[in-house]
């Protein structure tokens, strides 16, 4: 793997305890448009693999060439139809090769795009949300992969008088999307007038803290970022990159973070038709040992079903370390436990181990604005600025600071909510995240910063003590792994810290359910025990009293679960109100208290 480039960061301070950061190193010119990349590969490398789906026992890839020849046919298709860059595409289907031929051909002649997360249209209890899409975008085009599985999303209401595109089986007024290829539009054109400034994109956010808005996505965005990797991951560069990756276009780090990667480098993209979820954890294995990456992206606990899995398959551990220049996992903090079993398989396979790493970035950044592209020694930290990066740091509580970017991937608004933009930014200019971090080492920056919670998690006591629910949960779930999926700190105007545990199979396995909640039994001494660990000599705002286990999982329909797997945890305390009065409650048999 190539070397590292050194951190070099650049701090200044700007009063009130108020410092700048920002790197050292320039940013290299990036292209004006995601569609030079495709006209520079299909050129330099036209029989290269781009894209590629699982078909039958292996693979059907797309080349550069081809790539390039269908998304000129289908731009011509679409402006055929009358779409311009006032008439999005909403796209509600998941990750393919149609999608991202789509997605392509939109950006070639400025037409923006719309992904949202399947489970909007195949879960009936959350078509609700796909209704506030609608509202919010009102696209001009819907498209689906499949006509008869989505049928129930697309014979909604609000889709009548829309143009309806599916990959396969069409029903009553839809058209194949193979039908709109086109030719004799003028694309040239219309691809000349695609600039920076050209809206590439509206990304949904997760809706965790209130209904999801439509952010942005420029352009300019898309080809800064991956401009900021060329500087900061020489690697990508040397070798064109290969990605087994299953993360969804719908979010940033699927669809703007890792597509553009392996389009900006000229590198392949293989789809994997799996997840980090029981029923589907084994296609992802399947298709890791069918084909490897020079990349891995994935959250923490695909990578702890992997690792799981690679301790009994020899030939899966070899195959996936074989190439891997970096190991990437996003979403949350990666256990001690599963990093340091990932760095010793990797050092079975080969001499040296890939760069373990993460950074911090948001749908608004497209993403990455903080990178740790230098080897560290423990999980938890995100690095420091890429180049053309600003990070302001605001003085919070403590040694917290409230993390504000500018910089030219940094987004330009929120779609159509001028007053959720205008509340966005401060007075300088810069986005405010809403994030808090910390330096890792307050005398040299260039050690990088580490996440410390989000702000809007943060609650008081009935003491007015501050708890950092952020921070605490992912102590928590490294306590209680593998017994926990996830939890939810509680106490907001109570004198004690609680946890609701959503379990995971193996927790939940043979416990009695009784109102919402599990009855723990014999698990109940082991969770104490790991809780009060954890706990040690904490104060009361880290310190956990009592845990109850939830007996139903987090529900997407209700909106307790995001599109992007991330519980909402406003929402879930104000639909399990009967819960936490449980939790609170000093005899009920399914509370387990921690001395």
């Amino acid at each position: 793997m190539a070397g590292y480039v050194a951190h070099d960061v650049i701090r200044e301070d700007a009063g009130d305890g108020v410092i700048l950061l920002r790197s050292a190193h320039p940013l290299p010119e990036p292209v004006r448009k995601t569609t030079d990349w495709l006209h520079h590969w299909a050129n330099e490398r036209p029989d290269a693999v781009f894209l590629a789906e699982r078909s039958g026992p292996g693979w059907r890839e797309l080349r550069y060439g081809e790539a390039l020849e269908q998304v000129r046919a289908l731009a011509a298709g679409l402006l055929a139809r009358g779409l311009n860059k006032e008439t999005p595409i909403l796209i509600l289907s998941g990750n393919s090769i149609t999608h991202g031929l789509l997605s392509l051909a939109a950006q070639y002649v400025g037409i923006p795009t719309v992904p949202v997360a399947e489970q909007y249209s195949l879960i009936p209890g959350a078509l609700k949300q796909l209704h506030h899409v609608l509202t919010l975008i009102d696209p001009a085009m819907v498209f689906a992969e499949d006509g008869e599985g989505f049928a129930a999303a697309l014979s909604m209401e609000q889709m009548a008088g829309r143009q309806i595109v599916v990959g396969r089986n069409a029903g009553n007024g839809m058209s194949l999307l193979s039908d709109l290829m086109a030719e004799g539009a003028d694309i040239d054109a219309a691809n000349a007038r695609v600039g920076p400034d050209t809206v590439a994109k509206i990304l949904m956010t997760s809706g965790s803290t209130s209904a999801p808005k439509g952010v942005v996505t420029t352009q300019a965005m898309l080809c800064a970022n991956q401009a900021q990797y060329e500087q900061a991951l020489p690697f990508l560069s040397e070798r064109p990159p290969r990605l087994v990756d299953w993360l969804p276009w719908n979010h940033v780090f699927g669809g703007s973070n890792n597509f553009n990667q392996m389009l900006a480098f000229g590198g392949a993209l293989y789809i994997d038709g799996g997840k980090p979820l029981p029923a589907l954890i084994g296609k992802t294995f399947e298709n890791n040992r069918l084909m490897n990456g020079t990349i891995a992206y994935n959250v923490p606990v695909g990578y702890a079903r992997l690792r799981d899995e690679m301790r009994r398959d020899e030939r899966l551990k070899r195959n996936f370390f074989a190439d891997l220049d970096m190991l990437f996992y996003a979403g949350a903090s990666l256990a001690p436990d599963v990093w340091q079993d990932l760095s010793d398989m990797a050092q079975e396979v080969r001499d040296e181990a890939p760069l373990i790493t993460t950074c911090w970035g948001m749908t608004e950044t497209a993403p990455a604005c903080i990178f740790q592209h230098f080897p560290a020694n423990l999980p938890g930290i995100v690095g420091v600025p890429l180049p053309g990066i600003t990070v302001k740091l605001v003085p919070e509580q403590g040694d917290r600071y409230e993390v504000r970017v500018k910089g030219p991937n940094i987004f330009p608004g929120y779609y159509r909510d001028p007053e959720k933009t205008a509340e966005a930014f401060d007075e300088d200019g810069f986005f405010c995240s809403g994030d808090a971090m910390a330096l890792v080492d307050p005398e040299d920056v260039n050690r990088g910063l580490r996440f410390a919670g989000r702000m809007s998690e943060d609650f008081k006591l009935a003491s007015g003590i501050w708890v950092r629910a952020a921070a605490l949960r992912l102590e928590l779930l490294v306590a209680l792994a593998p017994l926990a999926a996830d939890v939810v700190i509680t106490g907001e105007g109570r004198t004690e810290l609680g946890v609701m545990i959503v379990p995971t199979p193996a927790l939940a396995e043979g416990l009695a359910p009784e109102g919402g909640a599990l009855l723990p039994g014999q698990q109940a001494q082991d969770i104490a025990a790991r809780l009060a660990e954890a706990n040690g000599d904490k104060g009361s705002s880290a310190r956990i009293t009592r845990a109850l286990i939830l007996s139903e999982p987090p529900s997407m329909a209700e909106g307790e679960i995001t599109a992007k797997g991330n519980l909402n945890f406003r929402k879930l305390l104000d639909l399990r109100a009967a819960e936490l009065e449980r939790l609170y409650s000093p005899k009920d048999p399914a509370v387990i208290f921690v001395q």
